[in-house]
């Protein structure tokens, strides 16, 4: 800008004009511009590559601190809105940085140097440009004070957004089932209804910021055209210098009118990086024990003392359980839903931790025991199946990845899933879509338990695992479960009573307490609840 005011300068009068010097100032306005132009792309690039390793690395955290939270805030947030946030939240501020960056350092070196420039023109002058223009930012600052609440509002809308959408899709046999359409359409529409209200609101505000931001600048330039003219009239600065200040004083506000242009995103950017940055505050679960050990000789025995749990500390749900099961026991757990059955095995499993009193695994109180060891020590198979994308061998050697094609055909075999298996197109390298969903429900449950029968962990918890599968199938499976549980310990959930009947040890259990136990024949000839049950499925 300098330069160009030399230039003028140097335009005297009405056919007097020096070209010599002006020829030499466009040749060095050349160099300028291309040395600043290649200065821009290197600054764009490194700003690009800073961003997204940023949001890479902060995406990684993020999920490696999600394997890290305790199950009680898996189950208590929706699955939609964990996933916004570690997907669309993040994308979000990277937008966010991304522009950050650019305006941040573009508009510093811009301000600096203009400043400095400004300064060695006129101070004055330069006194009066620094003292109004700060106003602007006083300004955009009281608007995105008032615009951030709304951005969060939206932030959050959008995530309840992708969790109906996520609930829905992955439920969609249910909705068709049900004839559900209208009703979750007219709740999308309601969630997108205000997802657009608050978006419209949260927009209009922040677009104040730009024009307000510009009006103060205008007069900024207004103040030094004038100031300038004035001091130009007395000889204290010449036109080609006036031009120049001009031009650095639109030079120095533009940066202010960037940063108030990209106010939006910047604000919708903070509102993510918020909801990001909680889920980050989340407390994870209790780490193991600095001198926790590893469970290796498991014998199999369990000792539960006086275990107290609930989820909800207002709604008891076990209290003061206590049970001993020696080395390659079957015990069996009956009773009503919401008993606490399923609650057991998630105590066994240490997905929660017991409120009071304590576990005990092959002599080791659990609390001391590293979670991998115990979780290792128990082989699940649950009413809910869970395949992940991938070919049939994978999901069956899911928890045994060194295991062979001939281990993975002969747990296939012992859980009677081969049959179906190999009537497939591709056999054992056929692709499983997501959830499962080309295989049935009964044939998802047979892969779950060859997962089981491939691992062969020294206990077993069985939790409904024949739910889903034919009585034909569920004899055959019964009698590999035989052959399998003999010498390791085994916990059965089940409802159909009928599976259990050589269970060495049935709890029955209701409101989180055991009202009974014994062998099959005994609870029978007692004539209590497990009678009940008993007869209510089997009277004729």
């Amino acid at each position: 800008m300098r330069l160009t005011g030399n230039a003028i300068d140097h335009i005297i009068t009405k056919g007097k004009v020096e070209f010599g010097p002006i020829k030499e100032i466009l040749v060095r306005l050349a160099v300028i511009i291309v040395i600043t132009g290649v200065a821009q792309w290197l600054m764009n690039l490194c700003n690009s590559k800073i961003t997204y390793h940023v949001v890479q690395d902060l995406r990684n955290d993020v999920f490696a601190h999600l394997e890290n939270l305790p199950l009680k805030f898996i189950d208590g947030n929706s699955y939609g809105s964990i996933i916004s946030r570690i997907i669309m939240d993040v994308d979000q501020l990277s937008d966010g940085l991304l522009m950050g960056f650019t305006q941040l350092f573009s508009g510093i070196i811009t301000i600096v140097g203009t400043l400095l420039f400004m300064l060695s023109i006129n101070v004055k002058i330069t006194i009066v440009v620094v003292v109004i223009t700060p106003v602007s930012l006083f300004v955009a600052s009281f608007i995105a004070k008032r615009t951030y609440s709304l951005f969060r509002v939206q932030s959050e809308t959008r995530g309840e957004m992708t969790s109906l959408v996520e609930e829905l899709v992955g439920n969609q046999k249910v909705v068709k089932a049900f004839s559900y359409e209208k009703d979750a359409k007219e709740r999308f529409n309601e969630i997108n209804d205000r997802l657009n209200r608050c978006g419209v609101k949260a927009l209009f505000f922040s677009a104040l910021t730009n024009p307000c931001t510009r009006f103060v600048n205008g007069l900024v330039y207004a103040g030094v055209g004038i100031f300038g003219a004035v001091s130009a009239m007395y000889g204290r600065i010449s036109v080609g210098q006036l031009s120049c200040f001009l031009t650095y004083a639109n030079q120095y506000t533009k940066p202010f009118n960037e940063i108030s242009g990209v106010v939006t995103e910047l604000q919708s950017a903070i509102a993510s990086a918020r909801r990001v940055f909680d889920l980050l505050e989340e407390p994870e679960q209790i780490p193991d024990a600095v001198d926790a050990i590893t469970l290796q000789a498991v014998d199999g025995s369990v000792k539960i003392e006086d275990v107290s749990f609930s989820y909800d500390p207002k709604v008891p749900l076990i209290e003061n359980f206590s049970l001993d099961v020696k080395p390659g026991e079957r015990i069996a757990i009956v009773g009503p839903t919401g008993c606490g059955k399923t609650t057991i095995i998630n105590l066994l499993m240490r997905f929660y931790d017991v409120q009071a009193g304590k576990i005990v695994v092959s002599g080791h109180d659990a609390m001391n025991v590293t979670r991998d060891s115990l979780r290792g020590s128990y082989g699940m198979v649950l009413q809910d199946t869970w395949l992940k994308p991938g070919t049939i061998a994978e999901n069956i050697a899911y928890g045994k990845k060194d295991a062979t094609r001939e281990e993975i055909i002969e747990a296939a075999k012992a859980a009677h899933a081969h049959g179906f298996i190999s009537r497939l197109e591709h056999g054992y390298d056929t692709v499983i879509s997501e959830e499962g969903g080309n295989i049935s429900q009964g044939q998802k449950q047979l892969l779950c338990i060859a997962r089981v029968m491939l691992s062969l962990p020294p206990m077993l918890i069985l939790d409904e695992a024949t739910s889903s599968i034919d009585t034909r199938t569920e004899v055959r499976i019964q009698k590999a479960f035989q052959k399998m549980m003999q010498g390791r310990t085994s916990f059965i959930v089940a409802h159909r009573l009928s599976t259990i009947k050589e269970a060495d040890h049935i709890l029955v259990m209701k409101a989180g307490k055991i009202l009974e136990h014994g062998r099959h024949e005994e609870l029978l000839a007692q004539g209590g609840f497990y009678a009940e049950l008993y007869n209510s499925q089997f009277a004729s």
